[in-house]
C-alpha cells in the first residue's frame, strides 16, 4: 500500500479486486458504472485518499472510501484494507441479497430439462433469420 503514489482508477479497481482484469475495470469506469464524489469520471482519473467511489458491477452495488492506493494488485486482505465500505452500502447490499433469494423461490425453475423435441422448438422460435 503506497499513500503518497497517483494511481489511475482503473488501475486501482483491479488491485482493489474490484475486478477481475484491468480492462474490466476499464470498461465499468467508461459505462459510467463508477462514480468519484458523485460524479461521472473517465478511466484515467486519479484516485485520492478520501475519495467516496460509487461502483455498480452487475446487480451489486458498493459505496466505498478509499484508504489506500496501490497500482499492484495482492492478495485478498491486503486490497481491502484498500478501502472501507460504507455502513448503508453494506445494509443495502443484504437486504438486495436477502430480495433476490426470495425472489427465487417464489419463482421456482422447470421441472425437468429440455428435450430434443423441445430444444429444437426453443431453437426455430429464438432464431432472428426465421
Amino acid at each position: 500500500m503506497t499513500d503518497g503514489g497517483q494511481v489511475r482508477i482503473d488501475k486501482w479497481l483491479w488491485a482493489a479486486r474490484f475486478f477481475k482484469t484491468r480492462s474490466m475495470a476499464t470498461k465499468a469506469v467508461s459505462g459510467g458504472h463508477v462514480h468519484v464524489n458523485g460524479q461521472r469520471i473517465k478511466p484515467s482519473r486519479i484516485v485520492q485518499v478520501g475519495d467516496e467511489l460509487h461502483i455498480r458491477r452487475g446487480l451489486t452495488e458498493f459505496t466505498i472510501v478509499v484508504q489506500g492506493v496501490s497500482e499492484r494488485r495482492g492478495p485478498a486482505h491486503v486490497a481491502r484494507s484498500l478501502y472501507e465500505e460504507t455502513q448503508e452500502s453494506i445494509k443495502r447490499r443484504e437486504m438486495n441479497a436477502l430480495q433476490r433469494r426470495l425472489e427465487k423461490i417464489k419463482a421456482p425453475g422447470p421441472d425437468r430439462r429440455p428435450d430434443k423435441r423441445d430444444r429444437r422448438k426453443i431453437r426455430k422460435f429464438t432464431r432472428k433469420d426465421g
